[in-house]
């Protein structure tokens, strides 16, 4: 097994292994140990089947079992597509073609993803990662002072008003139905690392008007995902990649609907609450 840093503030390739190697105790601890230093894992081409990939996650934690999902063997595994044909979800699934965390509207938002491509498209989808534990150290002493105490109120229904501008009037009571959620800006963990909680959730800053939070908010965001913070994955066929949920925005670059782009995913459950 040997590992290969992939960009200087984020990501590493782990190669040698086989989709059926994965669920073993030491790869799991290897991998979150690189999770812990990089926050995004690349294994590229493994080919893990759903048994595999639901075992190796529960190594890394306790896996997430969506409350509505696609009918399978599997329960603990979402289909991400854009096909309705394929996911009875995939009318939502143009929201992650913003940059964001998942879980944010959550008290508890998810600790990490795993995702692997059963089908890519040459054409298009993409997904790139941005690094805002690195983003928020790079700050400066002025800049850190001025945002340390906000807080931001995270909404479903602004995220998805952006990547549907025509929804209809049902669909935004829809999306209105998942109650929004005040977090700080700046997620202390109990390690005393720091990240940015931003993304397409965060709407607005409280105690702000509404323009002048989001023109902090898009700030923040712009800085975070610049190259030196961001990685850009080209997607294989059988790729697996798992990252850190809580400090990596991450985002699918846009396809067309009709792609046959296909994954499969999983999600840990959070084990810290968002503190300042």
């Amino acid at each position: 097994m040997t590992t290969t840093k992939l960009a200087p503030n984020i990501g590493v390739e782990i190669t040698g292994l086989t989709g059926r190697e994965l669920p073993a105790r030491k790869v799991a601890d290897d991998c979150q140990a690189a999770l812990d230093q990089y926050g995004v894992v690349v294994y590229r081409e493994i080919h893990i089947d759903d048994g595999d990939l639901v075992a190796f996650s529960r190594l890394l934690g306790e896996v997430v079992v969506p409350k509505v999902n696609d009918p399978g063997e599997h329960p603990e595994i979402a289909r991400i597509t854009l096909d309705p044909q394929k996911s009875v979800l995939a009318g939502y699934r143009r929201g992650n073609f913003l940059w964001h965390i998942d879980g944010a509207t959550d008290e508890l938002p998810q600790k990490g993803t795993l995702l692997t491509a059963r089908e890519v498209d040459p054409a298009g989808g993409d997904t790139e990662f941005a690094n805002t534990y690195a983003a928020y150290e790079a700050l400066s002493d002025t800049e850190k002072a001025e945002i340390a105490d906000l807080r931001v109120v995270h909404s479903f229904a602004a995220a998805q008003a952006v990547a549907y501008p025509d929804a209809t009037a049902k669909q935004r009571a829809d999306w209105e139905k998942v109650p929004t959620r005040v977090h700080p800006l700046v997620w202390t963990r109990r390690s005393g690392r720091k990240s940015l909680l931003i993304g397409a959730t965060a709407d607005t800053v409280v105690g702000r008007p509404a323009d002048r939070g989001r023109e902090l908010l898009g700030r923040l965001l712009d800085w975070s995902t610049r190259p030196r913070f961001s990685l850009r994955h080209q997607w294989h066929r059988g790729d697996l990649v798992i990252w850190d949920n809580t400090g990596m925005l991450h985002r699918a670059l846009p396809f067309e609907p009709t792609s046959r782009r296909l994954m499969h995913r999983t999600t840990l459950v959070g084990q810290e609450l968002v503190s300042a």
